[in-house]
Order: C-alpha cells, then structure tokens, then sequence
C-alpha cells in the first residue's frame, strides 16, 4: 500500500486469512501472555513503589526523625514531597505515618526473635522462617546463626511483599498482632488475591486463630504429611450470620438454610472445595436408606469431605454416624488417585474434652467443629396482635 494510502481512512478486511483451529489456539496463547505481561507489569511498579515505602519506613525508623526534628516533621515531610512530586497521592501525613508503622512492625517483630532460627516454635512457624531467610541476606540456609549478625534496621523488604497492594499491607499490619498472624494474612492474601475489604473481613472473623483449629483425630488416623494438610482445612467454628436463622432452629432448617446459599457457604468453608450433592441417598442391601447431609471435593487435596449438621450441642453418637458416612464415601466415592475421605461434624456447640474423648477410638479421620449464627428476632402471633391493636388504638 502506498505511503498516500496509508495516510487515508481506510477498512481492514479479513479477505484472504483462513483462521483455522492452529491460528485460534496460537492467538488465544498470545492473548495469555499478554495478559501475564500485564501482570508482571503491574506487579514491579507495585514492588517498586512498596520498596520506596518501606525505605522511606526504615530510614525514618533508624533516624529517630520525630525525636531528630520535632513533633512537625510529618507535616513538613509532606509539604516538601508534594512541593516536589505535586502529581503523586502517596505524600499524605497518614500515609508517611503508615511508612513509618509498617516498616517498624516488622522491625519490632524481628528485634523480638532475636534467636536461632532453629528454636522458632514449629506450629504456624514456616512463614516467619522463610520471611526471617527471605529479609536476612546474611542468613546461612542451614539456620544456625542469630539474627543479630545483621542489625534490624537494614532489613531489606521480601520480594514477594510486591504482590500485595498497598491498602492491604496497611489492613494486615495495623490489625495483626504477631509476626505469625501478619505473614499468614500475607500468604492467604498472595494465594487467594484478596480485596482490601476481604483481608478486612478475613482478619475480623480471626481466622488466623480459627483455620485448623477444628477437633480432630487426624493425627492418627491420616500419614504425614496428608494429616497436616487435612487439619488445614477445617476451622474450628464457621461464620454462618448469613444464613439469618432462628435463635430456635433445627436441622433441617440448617441443611436447608445452607443449600440455598451454597455459594455463600462453600466460600465460607474455604478454597478449593466444590459442592457434591446434598442428601445424596445410600441404600444399603437390606433395605435401609441413609441421608448424609452434605457431600463435598476438595480439589487440590483430591479427597471427598462429608459434613454433617447438628443443631444441638455435640454427643458422642454423632461420631459414630459420621465415620459410617466416610466409610461408605470411602468405598462408594473415592476413585484411584483420591486420598482418604474425611468427616466434618458442625454442630452449634461442644465440649472439647468429650469430642477427644468420642474421636479416641474411631477409624476414620472426623473433625468436630461449632458454628454461629446472626439470630434473627422471631416477632410470635401475640406481638404481631400487639402491634395491630396499637395501630388501631
């Protein structure tokens, strides 16, 4: 086409290319890459701009730039980075507070654990070792030398903080109590690519404290490392305030509450869990018919979870019957390469001594947990009278 041409407005036609099935999988690949382009994009301006942050924190914390020049230097701070930087929105006294805070939970966190990374407390500790090995350059793999070889004011920010926005950095650090509790909401974040709003909810439902902390005899009954990783799964209580039930409820009323708000409920479980069936009927040879409650896969653990509900406190007979339904999961529903079925028991209450007790001796692997409720106001027939009367009156 001549340069005049192409100077012309002109339509592009699609005469003469034959889109068969090799151009359409080749051009949905380069869509793909470009969108990972986009992302890797996205993420280095937002590493970048955090490791500003965090040495803008740092300096700030080593200098003792409050004490240094007076209970003002915030405020002049800020007035001299937007004089220079009048386009930026990150110069804000609150957000150069911020800097200051984020940097120095991490710092204080670590000034604590001034310690041999081999004495850290096993349980919910790999996340401070691989954060201790990941800002400690210094740091032997082997974990044999102090943090104190290298001084805590020169802790340099993990790579993988870049993966995180800045609004839920502030969310995870200015709400968490502990080195554990911060890094953990920073893996659930990376691995689940949490909202702010979401890291919010998240960390008030507290469920750092709650993820694993069901009942359960999986210790026993599942190989390391599927025990581990099996315990991971369940919470020791689920929020249920959506469902809006009763303060007086009974199962089926629970049962039939969850059902029409799966979705709902399967984000309440956890990721990767996809909902089986519900009531899923087992017919034995005499005659009798059995009703599990709810029957769902988790994915990436490849096992099938049977959950039972009980809208009373628990008894030592629900075990029973729910290692009946894991057996019969195990031989009716667990296909080759599935790991062992486990059973979930929600029940609104529990005594934690009589559920160790009732778990002690069955053989499949069950996890007891409780469950809340939002309990919604039940206006009886001689209220609604009440009301009428005083309408007329």
């Amino acid at each position: 086409m001549k340069k005049k041409e192409l100077d012309k407005p002109t339509f592009i036609y699609r005469d003469g290319m034959t889109a068969d099935k090799d151009y359409v999988q080749w051009l949905h690949e380069v869509k793909l890459r470009y969108r990972q382009s986009q992302v890797k994009a996205a993420v280095r301006v937002n590493t970048a701009m955090l490791e500003f942050y965090w040495g803008m924190g740092r300096d700030i914390v080593a200098m003792q730039a409050e004490v240094k020049w007076g209970s003002g230097f915030f405020n002049q701070l800020s007035l001299d980075m937007k004089a220079e930087f009048p386009n930026e929105t990150g110069f804000s006294v609150t957000n150069l507070k911020y800097m200051k805070r984020w940097y120095n939970f991490y710092y204080q966190h670590v000034a604590i654990r001034q310690q041999t990374v081999d004495e850290l407390p096993e349980e919910k500790s790999q996340r401070v070792v691989d954060f201790l090995q990941s800002i400690q350059k210094t740091l032997p793999l082997e974990g044999q030398t102090e943090i104190r070889q290298r001084p805590v004011d020169e802790l340099e920010m993990p790579m993988y903080f870049g993966r995180i926005p800045w609004g839920q950095h502030i969310e995870i650090f200015t709400r968490s109590k502990s080195l554990e509790e911060a890094l953990f909401y920073v893996g659930q974040t990376i691995e689940n690519n949490w909202s702010r709003s979401e890291v919010e909810a998240q960390i008030a439902d507290g469920l750092f404290h709650n993820q694993g902390s069901a009942v359960t005899n999986f210790a026993d009954r599942l190989p390391a490392p599927q025990g581990d990783l099996a315990q991971e799964l369940l919470k020791g209580e689920y929020n249920l305030e959506f469902l809006h039930l009763k303060k007086k409820h009974n199962e089926k009323e629970l049962e039939e509450k969850i059902a029409s708000n799966i979705t709902q409920f399967l984000l309440e479980l956890g990721k990767g869990f996809a909902y089986v069936g519900r009531q899923m009927e087992l017919q034995m040879p005499g005659g009798q018919t059995f009703f599990p409650d709810l029957v769902f896969y988790h994915i990436p653990q490849k096992r099938y979870v049977v959950v039972e509900l009980k809208a009373v406190k628990f008894m030592p007979e629900h075990a029973g019957k729910l290692n009946f339904y894991v057996t019969a999961a195990d031989r009716l529903l667990k296909g080759e390469g599935d790991n062992p079925s486990i059973g979930l028991l929600v029940c609104r209450s529990m005594d934690k001594t009589l559920v160790e007790w009732s778990l002690a001796d069955i053989q499949k692997p069950l996890g007891v947990a409780s469950y809340q409720i939002q309990e919604v106001v039940d206006r009886t027939l001689a209220e609604l009278e009440l009301n009428k009367e005083e309408d007329e009156v």
